[in-house]
């Protein structure tokens, strides 16, 4: 198994991504822009949004690299803004701002804000890219394709059991876990960040 997929790669991949999506604290959101809705349409409201997040993040996977050299942008570059982004989203996290709402009229929330940029915002973009640019070997291509349908899968999961999930964690819960990713998301920021100006380093050295 391990000749066909990197198990720790697939294990980074996965859990960063989760991380940064955080479904849980995802979930009250998704619940206040679909309220309105029968439970059907949250239910395809739920596919939707997961199928557009992982589509665009497959798309900045695969074509990120010749978008960056078009437009002259260095990956540490955008690692470093990539980084600073997530530390905000972090922050809104750990204060709790992160349920402003965003639905407009007219728009279909399952594409925006929900696929996008709740889910494929610029931390989960950044991070897959640095996966494959670090990726070396199809094992751990796999890993990485994985780790994203998988990611994307739970993420699913949660959205297609919003009211299930925030029954058994209650508010209190959902706070709690809200507020423990947003402490990962930060050192996960803070690492990207750091990365990036060592590569500013080396690059100049």
């Amino acid at each position: 198994m391990s000749s066909i997929i990197d198990l720790q790669v697939f294990g980074s991949v996965f859990v960063t991504l989760l991380v940064i999506m955080d479904p849980p604290g995802a979930l009250p959101i998704f619940l206040a822009l679909t309220g309105t809705l029968t439970q059907k349409q949250k239910i395809a409201a739920a596919r939707r949004a997961s199928l557009v997040a992982l589509g665009v993040i497959v798309l900045f996977a695969v074509f990120g690299q010749q978008i960056l050299t078009y437009l002259h942008i260095s990956l540490p570059a955008l690692q470093g803004a990539g980084g600073l982004l997530l530390l905000l989203v972090a922050l809104q996290l750990l204060t709790g701002s992160e349920q402003e709402q965003h639905a407009d009229a007219g728009v279909n929330v399952a594409l925006v804000p929900l696929g996008t940029p709740l889910l494929a915002g610029p931390g989960a973009i950044v991070a897959t890219m640095l996966q494959v640019q670090r990726a070396d070997h199809p094992s751990q291509y796999v890993a990485v394709a994985l780790g994203l349908v998988a990611t994307m899968f739970v993420v699913w999961l949660f959205f297609r059991f919003a009211g299930q999930v925030h029954r058994v964690l209650k508010d209190s819960g959902t706070v709690l876990i809200t507020r423990i990713a947003g402490l990962l998301l930060s050192a996960i920021a803070v690492q990207m960040v750091a990365d990036s100006v060592h590569a500013f380093v080396r690059a100049s050295a």
